[in-house]
């Protein structure tokens, strides 16, 4: 079965580090993609899932880093 997507308006041009980044994990035989905070992958639903969409398509796993305590 063939899914296809809408890709969210600018989202290749907003988030070219992310994908960058999917596509060196990829290449490097990693296995998951670390990212500082949420918003790295998108700033709405349609761009979180199709950054989400892209990890899963590359085989990656996320993780999120842990927010620095308040001061």
């Amino acid at each position: 079965m063939t899914l296809t997507r809408k890709m969210p308006d600018n989202y290749e041009r907003k988030f070219a580090d992310f994908i960058a980044m999917c596509a060196k994990a990829k290449a490097d035989h990693a296995d998951v993609v670390l990212v500082a905070y949420p918003g790295a992958i998108g700033d709405n639903y349609e761009e979180m899932m199709e950054s989400l969409s892209r990890l899963a398509e590359a085989e990656l796993t996320l993780s999120i880093g842990k927010p620095l305590p308040a001061k």
